[in-house]
């Protein structure tokens, strides 16, 4: 399966939403220490914005100056009045993605998938897809492998929980199932998943509780709804600094130990498989994605 370039491994620890229609902001997102902005046509912007909004996130990346940030245009669906003009807009300006809303199945991102094609015939433009349904959640696997396009699954937990009627509890219990499975589905295609947001702007212990949990659960960052919540994710969501030395020491004495021929090599006392190393060398080119990034 071949995917876009812009799937190459890349930080996605801060993943923030900007409304579209307000071009100050997406102006303010090129001095933000952010991974990625999701410019949103979708549910931040009034229907009667919606046609400004749409020129204005196409303008935004035609015009770029956001730097290292990986850029997404979120798409209203497809079956409303604004989703096939904002599909065609977004890929003739080419963000490193496109963020489909509501993916309940398959055949959904395969259909947006096959008129893009028409678009970009070049598949220079990736797909993510935001997983928030009960169906979307079920069919989290099958979502995962429909289409070579696709490179990301976002987590809409607000959305999610309206439809499962579930509460707010300690600890997302009511969603650990829901979590759990995206990032099983993401996983198994080989895709990033990315965690929802956290709603309460005045709880910094609770966003970073919840980031922390994330980790965890091995998500590779997290959607945020202002900038003051970046550092949080910024923090947790990178390698620390002795995970990283660590790492290196592990791929120093794998290939010192001459790893690849023995299968097998002690360092610092402990038993290295190759796939101590492949964790090791997938942290490191973590790290240096985020320094790239600047």
């Amino acid at each position: 399966m071949t995917r876009p370039a812009s799937s190459a491994l890349r930080p996605r620890r801060s993943v923030l939403y900007m409304p579209a229609s307000k071009e100050r902001a997406l102006e303010k997102a090129k001095t933000l220490d952010v991974d990625a902005i999701i410019l949103d046509l979708e549910d931040a912007v009034a229907p009667a914005a919606k046609e400004a909004a749409r020129a204005q996130a196409a303008g935004a990346v035609r015009d770029g100056g956001y730097g290292g940030r990986e850029l997404v245009i979120r798409i209203n669906g497809l079956d409303t009045p604004w989703g096939a003009d904002d599909l065609t807009a977004a890929a003739e300006a080419r963000p490193h993605a496109i963020l489909v809303p509501k993916v309940s199945d398959a055949a959904m991102l395969e259909d947006v998938a096959g008129r893009l094609y028409t678009l970009d015939p070049a598949q220079e433009v990736a797909l993510w897809a935001m997983m928030e349904t009960p169906r979307g959640i079920l069919n989290a696997a099958a979502i995962a492998d429909a289409t070579p396009r696709l490179t990301a699954l976002v987590m809409g937990t607000n959305d999610l929980a309206k439809e499962l009627h579930s509460r707010a509890m300690p600890d997302r219990q009511a969603m650990l199932t829901s979590l759990e499975m995206v990032v099983l589905a993401a996983r198994a295609a080989g895709l990033a998943a990315i965690d929802g947001v956290f709603g309460d702007l005045n709880d910094d212990d609770g966003l970073a509780r919840e980031c922390a949990q994330g980790v965890g659960l091995g998500f590779d960052g997290k959607t945020l709804i202002h900038p003051k919540q970046l550092a949080a994710a910024n923090t947790a969501f990178a390698p620390a600094a002795d995970d990283i030395a660590d790492a290196r020491r592990i791929i120093e004495g794998w290939e010192r130990e001459d790893g690849d021929a023995k299968g097998v090599v002690t360092v610092d006392g402990r038993m290295i498989e190759a796939l101590h190393v492949d964790q090791a060398r997938r942290l490191v080119a973590l790290k240096d994605a985020i320094d790239a990034r600047g």
